[in-house]
């Protein structure tokens, strides 16, 4: 039997987060061409930026520290992105964080998967962003 906290293709739209991710995603896609977990969580309200770049600074020993969530609802979140990145047709890239040739870790454990989780970014196919703003005419 599927474990109902876990989100899946069949019921991934289902979580309460999933709504706020799709706002989120919509919103940063709007600006780039790629969408970053880190970027999401500060989108979400989940990341404060001023602790995003002490850790990207070296700063702190982790990311998951500072993440305003518990960490079942932080990788549920990071798997609702991954489902929606897949149906918006985003490509995942992987993606090294470093600091002076230090790689950053998001994790205390330090463990293979969580770490590739949050460094997968998923980027727009093509050579036009399909969800940029519209431009507006200087009048």
């Amino acid at each position: 039997m599927p474990d109902p906290q876990k989100p899946s293709v069949a019921n991934y739209r289902e979580f309460k987060d999933f709504p706020r991710i799709v706002l989120a995603v919509s919103r940063i896609l709007a600006r780039k061409r790629f969408v970053a977990p880190v970027e999401l969580f500060v989108e979400m309200g989940l990341l404060v930026p001023a602790d995003l770049e002490r850790w990207k600074q070296g700063q702190l020993p982790c990311l998951e520290r500072v993440i305003r969530c518990n960490l079942t609802r932080g990788g549920r979140i990071l798997r609702l992105l991954r489902f929606h990145a897949h149906d918006l047709n985003l490509k995942p890239s992987q993606t090294v964080y470093q600091h002076r040739k230090h790689h950053l870790r998001f994790s205390r454990s330090g463990e293979h998967l969580i770490e590739e989780a949050w460094s997968r970014h998923f980027v727009v196919v093509g050579k036009r962003n399909p969800f940029a703003a519209p431009e507006t005419e200087a009048e």
